[in-house]
C-alpha cells in the first residue's frame, strides 16, 4: 500500500454524517478520503428529507389553490400533474447535489467510488460498485482515523414482503400518479408526512399505528393535537391497532388488522422506521460492537476499536440528518484535537413536516417529571396569535419547566401548527442554554409573527401573560 492511499481521515459513507465529517476535517487541514457506492448526499438528499419536503410543499400549494376562496381569492385546483411535481422535486435535489459535489471538490477531498468494507482497524477495502464475488479484488485504503457512516435503510415487518403495491418511502417519492386510496403502515414521522402529502393531492388515506398515538415519540399533547387536526383534514387513522398481513392483486391491496377489519387500497406504504445499514460491512469481524445492528459508541462516538468512530443513523438515537451533520463535525474536531463538547441528544431539534407541522426540542412532560420530579407547564394557543390567524392555522406551544421555582429552566418545548418548524431554532437555544422563562420573556418578538407566540408562551410561564389568560 502506497503512502498516497493513506489518509488522516477515511470515511465509509457519503451521507449527512459522512460528508459533514469530510468537509469539516478538510477545513481543519486533515487529508480526507470519502468512500461512497451510491450518490454523495445519501438518503437525506436523494431519497429522504429533501424530496419528501418538496412533495409536501407541492401539497401545500395544492391546498392553497383548493382553499383560495376562504381568503377571497378565486382559485381552483384542476388536478395534480405528477410529472410536473416530480420534475420540480428532482430539480431541487439536482441543484443541491451539484452544489455539494462542488463543495467536496473545493475542499480537495478524495472521493472513492465503490462498496467499502472494513477489513482492519485502520483499513477499508473498496470494490467497484458492480463487482461481486471473491474474484473481484478490491483496492485498500488506510486511515489514521476511520469513520463509519454507512446510514440506514427502510425497514419492513417480519413476513411483510416489499414489492408490487407494497412499497417504502424510497419508491413512494417517485410515484408517477396519485393513488385514489392508500394505507400507511406506521404513524411516525415518515408515515404522517406521506399521509399529509397524499391527502393534499386528493387521496383517501388511512394510517395504521400499533402504538396508542400518532407521532408516538412526541409529547402526548402534540400527538392528541395532531390527531384532532388530521380528523379535520379527513385523514383516517387507526391507533393501537396491529397489522397482521396484506394480500395484493394486480389492482389493489387488502390490509388485514388484528381486529379482523380489512382495508382495501391501491397501495400500502410501509413506514415502520429505518434500520442501520451495517450488515456485511466487516464491522463485527473487526471487533466493532453491534446491538440490534446499531454500532455502540461512547459519548465521544468512539467504537472502542483503534481510532474507529461512528456517526449518523447507525448510532442508536434520533435518525435525523442534522444529528448526522452535528456528529460528523464533532468527530472531525475530535480527531483534530479540538475537544468539542459532547452532543446533548435531547438538545437536537425535531420537526415533522406534515400539515400541521410538529416541532419540539428537549424533554416531554413525562420525561421531565421522571428527571425533575415536580415540573411546571404552560400552553399558549395559537388562536391568540395574529399571524397564525392570518394563516388560518390552529395549534399551540407547550413549555415544560424543570421544576417549579423561578430559577428552574425550560427543559422542553413542544409546538404544533402551520410553519412552526421555523420556530424550533429559538426553541433549541432556550433548551441548550438552559434559559429561564423570565429571560426569554424579556426578549422582544416581532409583531405580527408566529415567533411572537413563542415569546407569549414564555411570558405566561414567567407569570406575566399578555395575550393569554393567567
Amino acid at each position: 500500500m502506497s503512502e498516497s492511499d493513506t489518509y488522516d481521515v477515511l470515511i465509509l459513507g457519503g451521507g449527512s454524517g459522512g460528508y459533514a465529517c469530510a468537509l469539516r476535517a478538510a477545513e481543519l487541514g486533515l487529508s480526507v478520503a470519502l468512500v461512497e457506492q451510491d450518490k454523495l448526499g445519501g438518503t437525506c438528499l436523494h431519497r429522504g428529507c429533501i424530496p419528501t419536503k418538496a412533495l409536501l410543499h407541492a401539497g401545500e400549494v395544492a391546498d392553497s389553490a383548493r382553499e383560495g376562496e376562504a381568503y377571497g381569492v378565486k382559485t381552483s385546483l384542476s388536478g395534480i400533474d405528477m410529472t410536473g411535481v416530480n420534475s420540480y422535486k428532482d430539480g431541487v435535489v439536482g441543484k443541491l447535489y451539484k452544489g455539494l459535489q462542488g463543495l467536496v471538490k473545493s475542499r480537495k477531498i478524495t472521493m472513492i467510488d465503490g462498496h467499502g468494507t472494513l477489513v482492519g482497524a485502520d483499513t477499508v477495502e473498496v470494490r467497484a460498485s458492480g463487482a461481486t464475488g471473491e474474484g473481484d479484488a478490491g483496492q485498500r485504503y488506510t486511515g489514521r482515523n476511520v469513520v463509519l457512516a454507512s446510514g440506514s435503510y427502510s425497514k419492513t415487518l417480519p413476513g411483510l414482503e416489499l414489492g408490487g403495491r407494497v412499497l417504502t418511502s424510497t419508491e413512494a417519492i417517485n410515484l408517477d400518479y396519485v393513488p385514489e386510496r392508500v394505507v400507511v403502515l406506521g404513524g411516525g414521522v415518515i408515515g404522517v408526512e406521506f399521509a399529509s402529502v397524499w391527502k393534499s393531492f386528493g387521496s383517501e388515506v388511512t394510517i395504521v399505528e400499533a402504538l396508542p398515538h400518532l407521532v408516538p415519540n412526541e409529547d402526548e399533547f402534540l400527538s392528541k393535537q395532531l390527531e384532532r387536526q388530521f380528523r379535520k383534514r379527513k385523514i383516517n387513522y387507526k391507533i393501537g391497532t396491529k397489522f397482521t398481513g396484506v394480500e395484493q392483486t394486480a389492482d389493489s391491496v387488502t390490509v388485514n388488522l388484528e381486529s379482523g377489519e380489512q382495508l382495501e387500497a391501491d397501495l400500502l406504504l410501509v413506514a415502520v422506521g429505518r434500520g442501520p445499514n451495517t450488515a456485511d460491512l466487516g464491522y463485527e469481524e473487526q471487533g466493532v460492537t453491534l446491538e440490534r445492528g446499531f454500532v455502540r459508541t461512547d459519548e465521544r462516538l468512539r467504537t472502542g476499536v483503534g481510532n474507529v468512530y461512528a456517526v449518523g443513523d447507525i448510532v442508536p438515537g434520533l435518525q435525523l440528518a442534522h444529528r448526522g451533520f452535528a456528529q460528523g463535525i464533532f468527530v472531525a474536531e475530535e480527531i483534530a484535537g479540538l475537544n468539542p463538547p459532547v452532543i446533548d441528544e435531547k438538545g437536537i431539534p425535531r420537526v415533522t413536516y406534515c400539515e400541521p407541522e410538529v416541532a419540539s426540542v428537549g424533554l416531554t412532560e413525562a420525561e421531565a417529571k421522571e428527571a425533575y420530579g415536580e415540573v411546571q407547564t404552560t400552553t399558549y394557543d395559537l388562536a391568540g396569535n395574529g399571524k397564525s390567524q392570518i394563516l388560518r392555522t390552529a395549534g399551540a406551544i407547550k413549555l415544560v419547566k424543570g421544576g417549579t421555582t423561578d430559577d428552574s429552566p425550560v427543559v422542553g418545548v413542544h409546538m404544533i401548527g402551520t410553519r412552526v418548524g421555523e420556530l424550533v431554532g429559538e426553541a433549541q437555544l432556550v433548551y441548550n442554554w438552559e434559559a429561564l422563562p423570565a429571560e426569554v420573556a424579556n426578549l422582544i418578538h416581532a409583531h405580527p409573527t408566529q415567533n411572537e407566540a413563542f415569546g407569549e408562551a414564555h411570558l405566561a410561564l414567567a407569570g406575566k401573560p399578555l395575550h393569554s389568560h393567567s
